[in-house]
């Protein structure tokens, strides 16, 4: 039977069991073995970070070619302009090479946990939804 681990990851952590020294990873909470993440979280984001033994599930979540939908909660500073949201909505390009378009939207900002570190200026920041 394959193990499932749903795990709130916290900012500044590493989506990973090693890393160089100082650094906060995946094995500093999960003391589970063979499990890998399905996906990932850059170090400086949170949230549900999904984790499994399995092998084909950890492909199905993860890999482009299955083309599975995700739905993410971004907060951003200040308010993303109408150019700004057309821009997910074509794609954009990173190191690796193009993002699939998303179906970015401005939402109102909904309750969450105490986030830390907050948003870096003083200014409220909105959260925006795509997926």
């Amino acid at each position: 039977m394959s193990r499932l681990i749903l795990f709130n990851k916290p900012y500044g952590v590493l989506t990973q069991f090693t890393g160089e020294p100082g650094d906060r990873t995946l094995a500093e909470f999960i003391k589970v073995p063979g499990v890998y993440a399905a996906g990932r979280l850059d170090k400086d984001s949170e949230g549900l970070l999904v984790m499994t033994d399995d092998g084909r599930l950890q492909a199905q979540i993860s890999s482009p070619k299955f083309n599975k939908e995700k739905t993410y909660l971004v907060q951003v500073e200040g308010i993303p302009d109408p150019a700004q949201l057309a821009q997910l909505r074509k794609g954009v390009e990173l190191k690796d090479g193009m993002t699939r378009p998303a179906k970015a939207t401005v939402i109102e900002p909904p309750a969450l946990w105490d986030r830390d570190p907050r948003c870096a200026s003083a200014r409220a920041c909105p959260t925006a939804g795509s997926g």
